[in-house]
C-alpha cells in the first residue's frame, strides 16, 4: 500500500511517567477501503489517558500504543466508497487510542461534522467530555427543569461541561471544587462547594435539604455512599468513573467490579432512587450502526451549543504536540479548570 502522509506520533511504551513517552514519525499508508487521513487540528488529554499511563484503563491496549481518545481534523485524503466531497472539511471523531498524532487513519462512519465558525480547540474540549455529560444528563438521569444536581469536580473538562449542560437545561447545579476554581463554577452558575472539606456531603446536604435529583460522580471508592446519601426519592446516581483508585496498584478492572456491586445492590432496594454507571462505549458491541447515530446526534446536539454560545468551552492550556509531556503533567496536577488540548506544531 502506498504512503500518503508522514505522521508524527506520540507513543506510549509502557507504564512510564509523562517524561517517559516518545515521539516518532512514520510513513502513513493510504487509506483503505471506508477511511479517511484525517490531519490533526486539536487533540487532548483525557483521564483515560492518564490512567493508561499507568496501564489502570479498563480495556486499554496493550503496549506500545498511540494514546488520544479524540480529536478535530480536516480530511485530507478519502479511500474507497468514501464521499470525495469530504476532502477539505473539518470533523470531530472518536478515537478511543490514536488521537496524539498529526495524521492518523479513521474510519469515515465515525466523522461528526464540526459547524462552521467552530474553533478546532473548543470543538475538541465537547467531544467526549460532550457526549458524556450530555448522555449522562439526559440519556441516564432524564433531568428536567427546576431539579436539583451535584457535579462532583465541577471544574473538569467532563465536570464543567455538565454544569454548563444543566443549567441551559433550568437545572440547579452544586458543583464541587477546590477553592481556587469556585470563582469560575460561579460566573457558570453553580453553587461551589470546597471538594476537601471534611464535611463535604454535609455542606451540600445544607444547600438541599430535602435531597438532590442526580449527583454525577467520577471518584467511585468508599465516598460514593455520601453521594447515594444525597439523593431524594426518585433521585439518580450516575457514576463514571474510579478516581478515588487511581493511584492504587493492582488489576484495574476490581475497582470497577466492586463499584457495580455496590451500584447493583442499592438498585434493589426498595426507596425509589436508582443508581447508574455511565459507560462511553456501552451498546458499541450490540449494535455498531445505533451507537454511532446515538453519538452523531448527542455530538450534534452539543456542537450546536458551542456555536451558538449557549456551551463555553473551557479550555485550560494549549500545547503542541512535541510538547505532549508537559500537557500530560499540568492535567494530571489537579490544578487546571478544563481541558488540556494538544494542537500541531505551528
Amino acid at each position: 500500500m502506498s504512503s500518503i502522509a508522514s505522521a508524527t506520533e506520540v507513543v506510549l511504551p509502557g507504564k512510564v511517567e509523562p517524561e517517559g513517552l516518545e515521539l516518532r514519525t512514520h510513513e502513513l499508508p493510504a487509506p483503505g477501503k471506508g477511511q479517511v487521513v484525517l490531519r490533526m487540528e486539536a487533540t487532548g488529554v483525557s483521564f483515560a489517558e492518564q490512567q493508561m499511563r499507568r496501564g489502570k484503563y479498563y480495556d486499554q491496549p496493550p503496549f506500545p500504543f498511540v494514546p488520544g481518545y479524540d480529536l478535530v481534523g480536516t480530511v485530507t485524503a478519502a479511500g474507497e466508497q468514501v464521499d470525495a466531497s469530504l476532502a477539505g472539511r473539518r470533523f470531530a471523531a472518536v478515537t478511543k487510542t490514536g488521537a496524539w498524532a498529526s495524521h492518523l487513519l479513521v474510519d469515515a462512519a465515525d466523522l461528526v461534522p464540526v459547524p462552521d465558525g467552530v474553533d478546532p480547540a473548543a470543538a475538541e474540549t465537547v467531544i467526549v467530555n460532550g457526549i458524556t455529560a450530555w448522555q449522562m444528563l439526559h440519556r441516564t438521569a432524564k433531568v428536567r427543569t427546576g431539579q436539583t444536581v451535584v457535579v462532583l469536580g465541577a471544574n473538569g473538562g467532563v465536570g464543567s461541561t455538565l454544569v454548563q449542560l444543566a443549567r441551559h437545561a433550568g437545572v440547579t447545579v452544586i458543583g464541587t471544587a477546590s477553592p481556587r476554581h469556585h470563582a469560575t463554577l460561579r460566573e457558570l452558575g453553580a453553587t461551589p462547594v470546597d471538594y476537601r472539606d471534611p464535611d463535604m456531603y454535609a455542606r451540600i446536604r445544607e444547600l438541599a435539604p430535602e435531597g438532590v435529583d442526580a449527583v454525577f460522580d467520577h471518584v467511585g471508592g468508599p465516598a460514593i455512599e455520601g453521594s447515594w446519601q444525597l439523593l431524594r426519592r426518585g433521585g439518580t446516581l450516575v457514576s463514571y468513573g474510579t478516581a478515588a483508585t487511581k493511584d492504587e496498584e493492582g488489576s484495574s478492572q476490581l475497582p470497577v467490579l466492586k463499584l457495580f456491586a455496590r451500584l447493583n445492590a442499592w438498585n434493589a432496594l426498595p426507596n425509589g432512587r436508582s443508581a447508574h454507571f455511565y459507560n462511553f462505549w456501552a451498546g458499541k458491541r450490540r449494535c455498531q450502526t445505533s451507537w454511532q447515530r446515538r453519538l452523531a446526534e448527542d455530538l450534534t446536539q452539543v456542537l450546536r451549543l458551542v456555536a451558538d454560545g449557549s456551551l463555553v468551552p473551557q479550555i485550560a492550556a494549549k500545547f503542541t504536540l512535541t510538547d505532549t509531556v508537559a500537557a500530560l503533567r499540568l492535567a494530571e496536577s489537579r490544578t487546571v479548570a478544563g481541558k488540556v488540548v494538544i494542537v500541531p506544531e505551528t
